[in-house]
């Protein structure tokens, strides 16, 4: 696919201002285009505030995989589980997970991991690239530890890993007992019986990294809009034109990367994959000493990051509307399952409570590149990963854009896949 009608756009409007909307901002500009920049709110407003964080290309996997149709139905029936799905559902929600149910399947997981793995094995030079080029804050190196009550959690991580290594991304791993994974993170518990170490990671403190991005690309001569949003986009002649409560914003080609709202706007533009909202909470702890790496808890679908005095907690897939009232019980239920698990935290001390709305696809694939309608793109779907490859995704996205060219590593991804 090219862009027949737009070749070489000199002025491109990006609608959302997360980390994937700022990194095709970014990319566009390296490429000297003139970009415009709006959100709904503010920039890291949605999924991209409250993230783990975690940079983690070895982690990095599509969500239907077979083991959800095992642990799906008892996870959706326990009010204690990481995972949550309202009582009355509506036939949106419902054709979405059956969606995901259809993809729940070996096969479909080795393909969508086999397009995964270009995207992967670039994350992590594409935050270089924006470190390189005036992104002053930095991905911090640290390898994530998956750390694990039972030892058949570590084998189920370890199939999961191998599975990965088999379609040829290189993963660096270590097994370690209980007292190893202690010894390299003081703050685990006695709860710890084995645990696998993932080398080569890093991770960020995503609010203050999208802050850096927005201001990056701000000091490069783009504006970004606050509290802007997009009611339509559409296309006039040579124009692409996307309605606002202040009025119409005019452009050489838009950017649709607006998080879990994203099929509002994209799907009069024939993407029919559609986009649901799973939503994720998060808050953060007073600790006496720093936490060493990222934490993964696969029992209860927790994810600590390290955040100088604090630990950021980050857990709940929960598939409701993104603005659907915060619910406090979520907070009590990663409360109640954390705390076996760390010891030497204020727990009493709890701050920024946040819930965001992850964007999910039913095949577990992003959707990156061009709508039936010329000059208008998409970006988004990225579900858990949105962090991780938001910056390759703006990298590469970009380079479509202003070539005309879809780069190999996206094809998989093309939004008008059914």
């Amino acid at each position: 696919m090219s862009n027949s009608a737009i070749d070489s756009p000199k002025r491109v409007l990006v609608v959302g201002a997360g980390m994937v909307g700022l990194s095709c901002a970014w990319s566009l500009q390296q490429h000297g285009i003139e970009v415009e920049v709006v959100d709904r709110l503010h920039p890291a407003a949605g999924a991209s505030w409250g993230n783990a964080g975690y940079v983690s290309p070895s982690h990095a996997t599509p969500l239907p995989e077979p083991a959800i149709l095992r642990y799906g139905v008892r996870a959706v029936l326990d009010p204690r589980s990481p995972v949550s799905l309202p009582v009355r559902g509506d036939m949106r929600r419902a054709r979405f997970l059956a969606g995901m149910v259809r993809h729940c399947t070996s096969s479909a997981w080795e393909r969508a991991m086999a397009a995964y793995r270009p995207l992967n094995e670039l994350a992590i030079s594409a935050y270089d690239d924006q470190h390189a080029g005036g992104v002053t804050t930095e991905a911090v190196a640290g390898d994530l530890l998956s750390a694990c009550v039972e030892p058949e959690q570590a084998s189920a991580i370890l199939d999961e890993l191998r599975g990965i290594a088999g379609i040829g991304q290189e993963i660096d791993i270590d097994l370690l007992t209980g007292d190893q994974a202690r010894q390299l993170e003081p703050h685990l518990s006695s709860a710890t019986r084995v645990a696998v170490l993932i080398k080569g990671q890093r991770y960020i403190q995503p609010a203050q990294y999208v802050a850096a991005l927005a201001k990056s690309v701000t000091e490069r001569g783009a504006t970004i809009a606050d509290n802007t949003e997009v009611s339509s986009v559409s296309r006039r002649g040579e124009r692409v034109v996307a309605e606002t409560h202040d009025g119409a914003i005019e452009a050489d080609a838009v950017v649709i990367a607006n998080g879990a709202w994203m099929s509002d706007l994209a799907s009069s533009h024939g993407v029919r994959v559609p986009v649901h909202a799973g939503r994720g909470y998060s808050f953060t702890l007073p600790t006496s000493t720093p936490f060493v790496q990222p934490l993964h808890f696969p029992g209860t679908r927790l994810a600590l990051t390290p955040a100088g005095d604090r630990v950021r907690v980050v857990g709940i897939m929960e598939f409701t509307e993104p603005g659907a009232p915060f619910a406090q019980s979520r907070i009590r239920s990663m409360l109640a399952a954390l705390r076996p698990l760390i010891r030497d935290v204020d727990f009493d001390g709890r701050a920024d409570d946040w819930v965001g709305s992850r964007p999910l696809t039913t095949d577990g694939m992003p959707l990156i590149g061009q709508t039936a309608t010329d000059g208008v793109y998409v970006a988004g779907g990225h579900g858990m990963w949105g962090i991780t490859l938001g910056p390759v995704t703006g990298r590469l996205l970009a380079e479509q854009i202003a070539t005309g060219t879809v780069p190999a590593a996206l094809r998989p991804f093309d939004p008008l896949r059914s």
